[in-house]
């Protein structure tokens, strides 16, 4: 992954996008971060790339909400740039199920967990984010655990 990222850094730069390379820079940041704080717990290996998908859907939902208030207060350009941000973190990112997908996917934890009610649900989003990282929104997710376990 992290390779992957850095040479979309170095085409960037030879192609001169501004917008994209400065996208990707925002991403190694977050990225050697969280390298820094796991190696002050001991691990010198720095973050998986399980943790570099949690880092990317992070960096997605704060660009998707400030997106959302910056159209709000009249801002477009600012959202329109925010936009354009998450498009280019997306490219790293496994596709997305879709909302179908979803239901099935938490259906079929469900029955693999053997979850009977609401108080299962830590077992479900725990094996559900374990399997699907990057690939969908848990919220979303936690909300059909609550009407399916409910």
């Amino acid at each position: 992954m992290r390779d992957r990222i850095n040479a979309a850094v170095k085409q960037a730069m030879l192609d001169k996008e501004k917008n994209r390379l400065g996208t990707l820079r925002l991403v190694n940041a977050a990225i050697k971060d969280r390298d820094i704080a796991v190696r002050s717990d001991g691990n010198m290996d720095g973050v998986s790339d399980d943790d570099i998908l949690g880092i990317m859907t992070k960096m997605i939902k704060q660009r998707v909400d400030s997106a959302k208030t910056y159209a709000g207060a009249g801002r477009q350009e600012l959202a329109d740039q925010e936009l354009s941000e998450i498009k280019v973190i997306e490219e790293f990112l496994p596709k997305q199920l879709s909302d179908d997908e979803t239901q099935a996917a938490v259906q079929a934890i469900i029955t693999s967990v053997s979850a009977a009610s609401i108080r299962d649900m830590g077992k479900v989003m725990g094996a559900l984010k374990a399997q699907y990282a990057g690939q969908m929104d848990f919220g979303k997710a936690g909300g059909i655990v609550k009407e399916l376990l409910g």
